[in-house]
């Protein structure tokens, strides 16, 4: 969705920035992404996969809310399930210290509590 969503972005900069963050920072690196711009699940969960493979410790996914109607519009409004299911994977599967994942969850969504605990669960091991 990068060529629709985000134009003036390139994908493998982004990870490849998340990546130099993880392998030269102690710190806890997040990202985070909306749904429902017309993706499919497969395409969310390789997103998810290239994250986790990037370093990224922390993800947020929340809906895309159409801001005007200048902006892309919404293809889908993702259920709380699904939802709850992208949040079970990237931690059960994928390893993820925590995967936000709800309509209304947005990138700053709990961000002072969201560090606090990764820096704990990172430290236990």
């Amino acid at each position: 969705m990068y060529p629709v969503a985000r134009p003036q972005a390139d994908y493998a900069r982004s990870l490849n920035v998340l990546s130099y963050a993880a392998k030269n920072y102690d710190s806890v690196v997040k990202s985070g992404f909306m749904v429902g711009l017309g993706e499919t699940d497969d395409e969310i969960y390789e997103l998810m996969r290239d994250l986790r493979n990037a370093g990224v410790q922390v993800v947020t996914i929340g809906q895309y809310l159409q801001p005007s109607p200048k902006h892309l519009p919404i293809e889908r409004f993702v259920t709380p399930e699904k939802f709850a299911e992208y949040a079970e994977y990237g931690e059960k599967e994928l390893g993820f210290i925590r995967v936000f994942s709800g309509p209304l969850v947005r990138s700053s969504f709990m961000a002072q509590e969201i560090w606090r605990k990764a820096r704990e669960k990172a430290a236990a091991g």
